[in-house]
C-alpha cells in the first residue's frame, strides 16, 4: 500500500495532477457551499457549460483552452451577477443563453484543424496533462479567489440567509453579487480542468450538497465541503492511476455514492 501511494508521486504528470485538483477542489469546495445557500446551482451549471465556448474558441484562435474558458466565464458573470437575486426567476434566459453558447463552442470546434481529442479534453477534463504554466495560473487564481472570499464571506453569509435585512444594514447586493459570481466563475474554470466542463457540476455542487445536508453550522459546512471535495479529488486520481478509467468517472461515481448513502441514511 506503501509502495502504491509512492509511486504516485514518481512522475511529474500526477504530481502536477495532484497539486491542480488539490487548489481546484478547495476553491470549488468553499464557493460551492455559497452556490448551495445562495441557490445558484443552475448558474453554475451554465457557467461550466458557456466556458465550452470560451475553451474551443482559444484553441481556434492559438491560445491555451483555460485562458478562453476564463475570459468568457467572467463576461457571462458579470451579466449573471447583474441580475442579483433575480436569477433564479431567471432560468429561462440563462438556459437559452448556455444552449447558444454550446452550439457556438460546437462551431469553432468545426473550423479547429488541430487534434480531434482537444474537444474530449474540454468535455470530461485531463487533469494529468495539466502544464506547470496552467499549474501556476491555477494557483495563483485560487489565492486570489479564496482571499476574497476571505473578505466577503460574513456578508456574503448574511446577504444569502437575510438579503433583506442586509440590504437595509447598507450592505450592496448588486456589487456583492458580481463579485461573488466572478469567483464562482473562475472556480467552475478550474474545476473543469478537473472533471471537464460536462461534470464540471458534479466537483462544484456534489460535495457541498452533501456538506449543507450533513452540517448545521457554516464553519463546520464550509470546512466539510473543502474536505470532502479534496478527498474525493486526490481518491479519483488514485483509481484512475490503478485502473486507467476516467478521473472524472471516479470523482462523479464517488460524489454519487456519498449522496446516495446520505439519502438512504435519512430515508
Amino acid at each position: 500500500m506503501i509502495n502504491f501511494l509512492m509511486s504516485l508521486f514518481d512522475y511529474e504528470f500526477m504530481r502536477h495532477a495532484f497539486a491542480a485538483g488539490t487548489v481546484a477542489a478547495i476553491l470549488a469546495g468553499v464557493v460551492g457551499y455559497f452556490v448551495i445557500i445562495r441557490n445558484l446551482s443552475f448558474a453554475a451549471h451554465a457557467l461550466g457549460h458557456i466556458s465550452f465556448a470560451g475553451a474551443s474558441g482559444a484553441l481556434l484562435v492559438g491560445l491555451s483552452p483555460i485562458t478562453g474558458q476564463l475570459l468568457l466565464t467572467l463576461i457571462a458573470a458579470l451579466g449573471i451577477g447583474a441580475l442579483g437575486n433575480k436569477i433564479s426567476k431567471n432560468d429561462m434566459v440563462i438556459g437559452v443563453i448556455l444552449s447558444f453558447c454550446l452550439g457556438l463552442g460546437t462551431l469553432f470546434l468545426h473550423f479547429y484543424g488541430g487534434y480531434a481529442g482537444q474537444a474530449m479534453i474540454i468535455l470530461f477534463g485531463n487533469l494529468l496533462g495539466v502544464t506547470h504554466h496552467d499549474l501556476q495560473l491555477m494557483v495563483g487564481l485560487t489565492i486570489v479567489s479564496l482571499l476574497a472570499m476571505s473578505i466577503i464571506a460574513k456578508k456574503l453569509l448574511f446577504a444569502s440567509l437575510e438579503p433583506e435585512l442586509a440590504e437595509a444594514k447598507g450592505i450592496s447586493l448588486f456589487w456583492l453579487s458580481i463579485l461573488f459570481v466572478l469567483i464562482m466563475a473562475t472556480a467552475v474554470t478550474l474545476a473543469s480542468q478537473v472533471v471537464g466542463v460536462i461534470l464540471v457540476f458534479t466537483l462544484v455542487i456534489g460535495p457541498a450538497a452533501v456538506s449543507v445536508q450533513w452540517t448545521q453550522r457554516f464553519s463546520t459546512g464550509i470546512s466539510l465541503s473543502v474536505l470532502l471535495s479534496v478527498i474525493t479529488v486526490w481518491i479519483g486520481i488514485s483509481l484512475s492511476y490503478l485502473t486507467d478509467w476516467p478521473i472524472s468517472f471516479w470523482i462523479s461515481a464517488l460524489i454519487f455514492a456519498m449522496y446516495l448513502m446520505l439519502s438512504l441514511k435519512k430515508a
